[in-house]
């Protein structure tokens, strides 16, 4: 099996992050797509909206039924900080009878110039391979690490914009899934109007 992961806040999960994984599906031919929403962020605030359940629940309803897509809660049930690594080790442990490559991350355009402050960014460079991806409004920067291009579609969008979107009252239906829509509105979750 080839494994992609997708990390994040997912605060809340949108189309863009779909995108991404069905990219890694699709056109870079991973088997299965884990996404993982973090803990504790160690390069961004800890999500303060939502608690982990929602933004677990709100993942889980983002990728009903599929073969390739799953939600891991990996970084959830463990302590401390979330770092790529440690979650990247502990899924090659678990999964070491099923893989037949090296696991690999997927990172936007907008995370390479923090990248090499990332925990051991060398040995995560050389023990998982780096998908990056096509972000919006990010100049092509020059990456030293050994990395594979995906080719997706840039979507302008992004989890604070839509956020904000809720707070302001404007239209943001679009952006995320239906079900993650709804359950966003029944919750009334970042609407603080």
């Amino acid at each position: 099996m080839k494994l992609a992961v997708l990390g994040g806040s997912f605060n809340p999960v949108h189309n863009g992050h779909l995108a991404l994984a069905e990219a890694a599906h699709r056109e870079a031919g991973f088997d299965r797509v884990l996404l993982v929403p973090a803990r504790f962020p160690p390069h961004k605030q800890a999500p303060q909206e939502v608690c982990d359940a929602q933004r677990l629940q709100m993942l889980t309803l983002a990728c009903p039924a599929s073969s390739w897509l799953e939600v891991s809660s990996i970084e959830l049930d463990r302590e401390g900080v979330s770092y790529t690594i440690d979650t990247l080790r502990a899924l090659r442990a678990q999964l070491h009878d099923l893989l037949t490559a090296k696991i690999a991350m997927i990172i936007g355009e907008d995370l390479v110039t923090g990248f090499s402050s990332w925990k051991e960014a060398a040995a995560l460079a050389c023990e998982f391979d780096i998908l990056l991806a096509c972000r919006p409004g990010f100049p092509d920067h020059s990456f030293p690490f050994p990395h594979r291009r995906l080719e997706n579609e840039p979507i302008a969008v992004s989890s604070s914009t839509i956020r904000q979107a809720i707070r302001e009252g404007r239209p943001w239906d679009s952006l995320v899934p239906p079900a993650v829509y709804r359950y966003i509105v029944e919750q009334r979750l970042y609407d603080e109007r």
